[in-house]
């Protein structure tokens, strides 16, 4: 039996997750980086870490790095000599923890729901919020409330946390594509385009009573993606029972 490979581990999602040459017309032909490999290129060719230094860095043999890098460059130079598509999805990875607190674990039987969270009111802006309100849901009631702090700014970063703390679903006001594409890695389910008092629109969703905007964007910098900022989906796919 093969032994499994031992995770390499990220310090976050990325901020951006597809790229594409402007100039070639008609479906451009999809090559997948994993977030593995990309972590190699952002240590190495972006921070000037050495080899070793970025084996160090994601806990893996340096024979490791060079076989996920040298793989990467590879897709690097496809996307530049024959313009094709690349896109950054999936891979054997452990993000590396975002938090600098303490917080109440969620239970097995529990869901937990994300708020973006500016003086208890739903924050509009994704990639800028400071703060996240967590509840706890059991059979359609709120059972606890915490706030926790975020550690910066950056949509792959707060995704990252947003699965730390064992997230089910955000609900937000403006979020570009770039961090919904954090979130799908994530595998957290998304409501954007709400406004409010955080703990009424809460409630709302418990109670199917929350209005929404599917197709909210950000409207400062982080959609910036290759891909249009919209969201196709409807309530069915929000669903966290």
């Amino acid at each position: 039996m093969a032994r499994p490979c031992r995770q390499r581990r990220i310090k976050h999602f990325p901020d951006h997750w597809s790229f594409s040459s402007a100039d070639k017309e008609g479906r451009k032909e999809e090559i997948i980086m994993s977030l593995d490999e990309y972590e190699t290129i952002r240590l190495i060719d972006y921070e000037g870490k050495t080899q070793e230094e970025c084996a160090s860095s994601m806990d893996v043999a340096r024979t490791t790095v060079t076989a996920i890098y040298d793989s990467a460059r590879r897709k690097l130079s496809e996307m530049m000599i024959e313009g094709k598509t690349l896109r950054i999805s999936g891979g054997i990875y452990l993000l590396s923890s975002q938090l600098n607190q303490s917080i109440e674990r969620k239970q097995h039987n529990m869901k937990r729901i994300a708020v973006t969270y500016e003086n208890g009111m739903v924050g509009q802006h994704f990639g800028h919020t400071e703060e996240f309100k967590l509840y706890d849901v059991q059979d359609g009631s709120i059972v606890r409330e915490q706030v926790i702090s975020t550690n910066g700014e950056g949509h792959g970063m707060l995704a990252g946390m947003l699965k730390e703390v064992e997230t089910d679903l955000l609900i937000c006001g403006g979020i570009g594509m770039g961090a919904r594409m954090a979130l799908q890695e994530a595998g957290i389910a998304l409501i954007p385009g709400t406004q409010g008092v955080a703990d009424e629109v809460v409630k709302a969703f418990l109670n199917d009573t929350l209005q929404y905007d599917p197709n909210e964007t950000c409207h400062h910098h982080d959609h910036e993606e290759d891909h249009e900022c919209h969201h196709e989906h409807g309530c069915e796919d929000h669903c966290i029972d």
